[in-house]
């Protein structure tokens, strides 16, 4: 296991998947909305949700980075966004966990994602050369996003 860890504990390792996906150089705040919104689906509603995303058809409800944003219809919320970069990274991740389990040989049908929690990485800092000797700062955060899948019994 990688010395970083994740932040999901307590987990049984016989019935239960995880993957990550480290220094993503996508938005933290569409990543954690991204991540809300996908807790709790199997993984097939997961990969169908997130492809909709990117093909436009379906928002991603914004619930706490809302400041300044527009109304739309959507149902069960009132304001959205199609992150595409975001979801295609996060689409990957779910198909690793998706790997990951099948490799466990557990039944991916019965997979339901039971935590998703993105963190903010790494900044990676570069600096614009200005006039007069000075510079200004051209910084990029990176997210670090997570999952975890258990195999449900019904």
């Amino acid at each position: 296991m990688p010395s970083w860890g994740y932040s999901v504990t307590k987990l049984d390792p016989e019935r239960s998947a995880i993957a990550s996906g480290r220094d993503m150089p996508i938005s933290f705040k569409d990543a954690v909305e991204i991540c809300k919104s996908i807790k709790g689906l199997d993984i097939e509603s997961a990969k169908k949700f997130l492809e909709d995303v990117i093909a436009m058809k379906r928002m991603v409800p914004i619930k706490r980075y809302k400041k300044k944003l527009p109304h739309h219809s959507l149902q069960g919320w009132y304001t959205g966004r199609y992150p595409v970069k975001a979801s295609k990274y996060i689409l990957d991740i779910v198909k690793q966990l998706e790997a990951n389990a099948e490799y466990k040989g557990l039944d991916t049908s019965r997979l339901k994602i039971i935590h998703a929690a993105a963190q903010k990485g790494m900044v990676i800092k570069k600096y614009i050369q200005r006039a007069y000797g000075r510079s200004t700062p051209y910084f990029r955060q990176t997210v670090h996003v997570e999952l975890a899948a258990v195999e449900v019994i019904r």
